[in-house]
């Protein structure tokens, strides 16, 4: 279904393409767009997982450079039935993770340095397996591809504001003015349409898979504190990355803010603990409760509430 959901999607924006290409430069403009629009496709079907990647600056690991996320994610794959999916690091001290790739063979999850640093192992595999349940429900194709032609779209509105037609063909000014801008938010409509439902979803099979509701819900909790006090830059200058993420990294403050890409995190931290109360749940119960402690420490302990040095899963 999602895999049909993603035809339905490409075709959809295709004809967005051409209604804006016609606005912007007539018949030959649509025509122009179309073909962009059909490159674009094509590009982001193939290479969306890369450009999402390299637009963060992730950087891929293993089990020399972090062998503790690794073995982590290794496992709860594991759990999940999945193949082992690459594993990328961003340099970032936002809390924050997305997973992409077009099928659960050719998956990645990135994770920041921020994530490891102010996470439980508890939560971070709570985090991991809600990316795991993504990739498990081929929600990533859906999600990368769209974020990559949400940006395509918006620079084709800004270009064509620009440079648009001339002579006899050149649309009236305030139309294109409305273009430039409508197009972009249309693309936005279609985000957070796709992402609302689908992070209740990954929220809820997460939970199955790493078997701890409860360090989810606390995840997601911290994560969203790191958001509003730490910003990302990367995800700021590239806003249709944002639906990617587990919590919307954006500060608020710009107009691509304006349509939310994710549910409310309070309401998804309720659905968690109604979750819990049906499994039984208890803050003790985590995936690693037989694990030794690792790079972040202690079970359960908090590497941003602890003294002394640790040694990052990084290096």
């Amino acid at each position: 279904m999602n895999t049909v959901k993603t035809g339905m999607l490409l075709a959809g924006l295709m004809a967005l393409f051409g209604v804006v290409g016609y606005f912007l430069g007539g018949g030959t403009g649509m025509m122009i767009a179309l073909g962009f629009g059909l490159a674009t496709n094509l590009f982001a079907y193939w290479n969306s997982d890369r450009l999402a990647l390299a637009a963060h600056h992730a950087v891929e690991v293993d089990e020399r450079t972090a062998p503790e996320l690794v073995h982590m994610v290794r496992d709860l794959s594991q759990r999940a039935g999945l193949p082992m999916p690459r594993v990328y690091l961003i340099d970032n001290p936002q809390p924050n993770a997305f997973a992409t790739g077009r099928n659960p063979e050719d998956a990645a999850v990135a994770a920041t340095t921020g994530l490891l640093h102010m996470l439980s192992r508890d939560e971070i595999a709570g985090v991991m397996a809600h990316e795991l349940a993504h990739i498990k429900n081929r929600d990533t194709l859906i999600m990368t591809v769209s974020a990559t032609i949400a940006g395509a779209i918006a620079t084709l509105a800004q270009f064509g504001f620009l440079f648009g037609g001339r002579g006899d063909e050149r649309p009236n000014p305030i139309v294109m003015l409305a273009t430039a801008l409508l197009a972009p938010i249309a693309a936005m409509i279609i985000q957070m349409a796709i992402s609302r439902s689908r992070e209740y979803d990954a929220d809820h099979m997460g939970a199955a898979i790493s078997g701890q509701p409860l360090a989810l819900a606390s995840a997601l909790a911290r994560i969203a504190g790191g958001v509003a006090h730490i910003p990302n830059p990367d995800a700021e200058r590239r806003p249709a990355t944002a639906s990617l993420f587990i919590i919307n990294p954006l500060s608020g403050q710009g107009v691509d803010n304006l349509f939310s890409t994710h549910p409310a995190t309070e309401n998804r931290i309720a659905a968690l603990h109604a979750l819990a109360q049906e499994m039984g749940s208890t803050p003790q119960g985590g995936f690693f409760q037989q694990s030794s402690a690792g790079p972040w420490g202690s079970l359960g302990g908090s590497v941003s509430g602890s003294t002394g040095t640790r040694r990052g899963p990084w290096g």
